[in-house]
């Protein structure tokens, strides 16, 4: 059952858009220097030695892991191995704005999933909102274009992105509402450090094999440089362990649907720390789309009448 929302969950749901807004921005900045799928898997190896030191006791009772292997490959899978590979490539061929405001249909992503997979029939207003973010979505991929909506001339990118946008709904659903191994008694007693330890064990293992697979099909050397190791530091503990952390928190709290309203903030983090890092100012579309995919969140939320 999900809970009010306050202060205390406000804030962690706000860190979590704050960092992957940082790191839609470094992701664009390492394009040329570290491939992107190595660069995803690096993220993930530096987060998982992090993460030994505070969750290695869950490794002392492996049964209660490989009991469980299908629901942890897949949450890994979707929330460690796919969603930040995905964004990686998406900011080859797209900027970290365009992203940011593309996984702002979030929303959208998490009402379908909801409905095929849970059972969670969207309300009229529900359906509206998903319309309006659906628009903003479009104003973002057509560049403010008719003639490019009509045409359906998509960036690789931008379409990337919507695919990260679905997968990221289904980890959001997947936290909040967990097989009945990882629920009440019949879960372990794992703290955050021990269950998030177990997702990127699992999502390491994913991103590993994709990282392979690249190393065959587009080989590049990785450029290092005292930035890119700075560069890997930061995606490695901000938008890993402490957005993790804090996303999985306030999902389990007050559910898929509330959390993906604060995910709407990352393009405008995005917008601020592009224009300043990158030098890539928003343009006149970029506004519009946020004005509208801002009005599908509060139509949404918008309380039913009695």
């Amino acid at each position: 059952m999900n809970h009010a929302l306050t202060p205390r969950i406000a804030f962690l749901l706000t860190l979590p858009p704050l960092l992957w807004a940082g790191n839609a921005v470094v992701g664009r900045a390492l394009v040329g220097s570290v491939p992107p799928l190595a660069l995803n898997a690096m993220r993930w190896w530096i987060a998982l030695v992090l993460l030994l030191p505070l969750g290695w006791r869950v490794l002392r009772s492996p049964g209660d892991i490989t009991t469980r292997w299908k629901h942890f490959a897949l949450l890994g899978l979707l929330g460690v191995g796919s969603y930040n590979a995905l964004q990686y490539l998406a900011v080859q061929t797209s900027t970290p704005l365009n992203v940011t405001l593309i996984a702002a249909s979030m929303p959208v992503g998490m009402m379908l999933v909801g409905l095929f997979f849970y059972g969670e029939r969207p309300g009229t207003r529900q359906i509206a909102g998903a319309v309006l973010s659906l628009l903003g979505v479009a104003m973002v991929i057509s560049r403010g274009s008719l003639e490019t909506l009509l045409q359906v001339r998509l960036v690789p990118g931008d379409l990337l992105m919507l695919l990260a946008v679905a997968l990221w709904a289904g980890y959001s659903w997947m936290l909040a509402r967990p097989p009945a191994s990882m629920r009440g008694e019949a879960r372990p007693e794992w703290d955050w450090a021990e269950f998030l330890l177990v997702q990127v064990i699992f999502g390491s293992a994913w991103a590993t094999l994709a990282a392979g697979v690249e190393t065959q099909f587009a080989p590049v050397a990785i450029q290092w440089t005292p930035w890119v190791i700075a560069a890997l530091a930061y995606v490695a503990i901000g938008p890993s362990l402490i957005a993790y952390r804090a996303w999985g928190l306030g999902v389990s709290t007050v559910g898929p649907a509330i959390a993906a309203f604060f995910s709407n903030l990352t393009p405008v983090f995005a917008g601020v720390m592009s224009a300043a890092l990158l030098g890539e100012a928003p343009s006149w579309y970029h506004g519009v789309s946020f004005v509208l995919i801002a009005a599908g969140i509060v139509v949404s939320s918008m309380p039913r009448k009695a």
